[in-house]
């Protein structure tokens, strides 16, 4: 059944000013809250390690941010901006950034009023340099509310579409932010892991990690692992709905490895799944409902948004995980690939994340919801009014949490 929750009671005041609006000069400098058992105490992100169980498997979202804003300009002079969101027409995301002449994407368009339809050229003043070159158009094919316009790119052979949005696109940074993309965005708005391109959000939990720390996990004999979920622009919708179960939560493509499902699957009692993000643990949580769906349907499909809700389920973490696997085996699949709108909410019932690693996420945000899953009832609060206090920095390029499950 869905929760009746009051989006209002997850409210605190943020003031402009504890927004990080930049990152600090070293990604492991930021302070670090670690929450356990009711008790709160603060460190720094390199100490982070000392803080983990020993044995345990730590997952990460390996997603890379794309530079997804195109700035192009109608014949009028009118400047249209247009936010890539996901691949169209060829759908799968490889094989779009992979074509060399035109793809179809689902966008946002900015300044929409002035572009009711045919083609736009890249905004691009210098006539001798690689942007020009490409000659970059975009024609509207369909348009919609919001989310909901298709556009086509055209280009001058010679370059793949993942090179023309390198070349041509600028990396989008979080409106909340209020300010424009920066040069040191593209490097700082990126994890050091990030390998598959796709996001147009960075899972920010990620930002703080260094070569260092992750050296210290490994040797702390802590297993690393990897899923990618695909960051969308849904991530910063707010909840404009009373009650959270009024609002249409975003889907976003995910894929996990057979490997790393086995890994999952041969956990010994005890030994705790540390997600980094709140990404990974969507990914992580929506496996166990794919699972669900292999042992009742005999295949995988997407996870809906209220699927968790609707009925106890009896099957244990790993019978759910195995019978991934056995599906994926029994089809000669390497990887699970799929697509989920989970939502999770206080009354969720975690069934794979024990601790997570986390910034410090906006008011009245499904991320705030999803930590009051966590850690019980009220006590994100406490949380935040200790991060408050004591001058922790929020959001994206804010400073880290590590919770552990209440």
């Amino acid at each position: 059944m869905e929760p009746k929750i009051k989006i209002q009671d997850f409210s605190y005041n943020l003031p402009q000013e504890r927004i990080a609006r930049y990152p600090l000069e070293k990604r492991d400098s930021s302070k670090l809250l670690i929450y356990n058992n009711g008790m709160i105490n603060q460190s720094v992100f390199t100490a982070l390690p000392s803080y983990l169980p020993s044995g345990s498997l730590m997952v990460f979202n390996n997603t890379k941010v794309v530079p997804a804003r195109l700035f192009f300009r109608k014949d009028t002079g009118a400047v249209i901006e247009i936010f890539c969101l996901e691949p169209v027409n060829p759908a799968d995301y490889a094989v779009s950034f992979a074509c060399c002449e035109c793809c179809s994407w689902n966008v946002v368009i900015g300044n929409a009023r002035k572009w009711k339809s045919g083609e736009v050229k890249l905004i691009c003043d210098d006539t001798s340099s690689d942007a020009s070159r490409l000659n970059l158009r975009a024609e509207l094919v369909s348009k919609g509310d919001n989310n909901g316009s298709i556009v086509k790119f055209l280009w001058d052979s010679g370059h793949s579409f993942s090179e023309v949005l390198d070349i041509c696109g600028r990396i989008p940074i979080p409106p909340y932010l209020n300010r424009d993309t920066e040069e040191l965005d593209y490097e700082r708005y990126q994890t050091l892991y990030a390998r598959i391109k796709g996001s147009v959000a960075a899972p920010t939990a990620g930002l703080h990690f260094t070569d260092n720390v992750l050296q210290e996990v490994d040797n702390k004999g802590i297993v690393r692992e990897n899923v990618c979920l695909h960051v969308g622009a849904g991530t910063f919708v707010p909840v404009k709905s009373e009650f959270i179960s009024d609002h249409k939560m975003h889907t976003e493509p995910f894929e996990v490895s057979l490997e790393f499902l086995e890994k999952l699957c041969s956990l010994k009692q005890g030994q705790k799944v540390i997600a980094v993000g709140t990404t990974s643990t969507r990914t992580l949580e929506s496996l166990y409902f794919v699972g669900v769906q292999c042992i009742e349907n005999g295949k995988p499909g997407a996870v809906e948004q209220w699927e968790p809700y609707r009925k106890e389920y009896p099957y244990t973490m790993k019978e759910s995980i195995g019978a991934i696997v056995g599906y994926l085996k029994a089809n000669k699949i390497e990887k699970l690939v799929a697509r989920t709108g989970i939502i999770i909410v206080p009354s969720y019932k975690f069934r794979v994340v024990d601790v997570l690693v986390t910034n410090f996420h906006q008011p009245q945000s499904t991320l705030l919801l999803l930590i009051s899953a966590f850690i019980g009832g009220e006590k994100w609060k406490d949380v935040y009014k200790y991060a408050m206090d004591n001058g922790f920095r929020f959001l994206s390029y804010g400073d880290s949490s590590l919770l552990f499950r209440g």
